[in-house]
């Protein structure tokens, strides 16, 4: 059932986009566009977590997916899929905390920990979709 893979990395570039534009928008001082390109990241992501949870937990039982090849492709996923998945908890934890600083007007603490979060979550965003990539449609096992 690749059909919840394909929108869970389809949430994850949008989470991409939306950060890359907030962290654009900053930079040129659009604040209000900022906040909403942020605030919209987050709910994507959030959106992409209820998915992702659902698929593995209801629709899978917890069954582990499988990649599909051995050798030196296998290491590069696993290995992918370590710092995905580590960082990824880390940016659960940081991305709320970072919001929180702003809506409370904390700019100088949000500011301070944004410089962090973003990198982490541009990361995991992105190494998303290539995880994705590389287990349905890189090595896409043959039906």
């Amino acid at each position: 059932m690749p059909e919840f893979p394909t929108i869970n990395a389809g949430l994850n570039t949008s989470a991409g986009v939306l950060l890359i534009f907030g962290w654009v928008a900053i930079r040129n001082r659009k604040v209000r566009l900022h906040a909403t390109c942020m605030v919209s990241a987050f709910a994507v992501s959030t959106i992409f977590l209820a998915s992702y949870l659902y698929y593995h937990i209801v629709i899978k039982n917890w069954e582990p997916t499988r990649f599909p090849a051995d050798g030196t492709p296998k290491t590069i996923y696993l290995s992918i899929l370590l710092s995905h998945t580590i960082l990824a908890v880390a940016v659960a934890i940081m991305a709320p905390i970072t919001m929180y600083l702003a809506f409370r007007g904390r700019f100088a603490k949000h500011k301070a920990l944004a410089r962090w979060t973003l990198p982490i979550w541009l990361y995991v965003s992105v190494t998303g979709v290539v995880v994705y990539w590389m287990l349905y449609r890189m090595y896409a096992p043959v039906v």
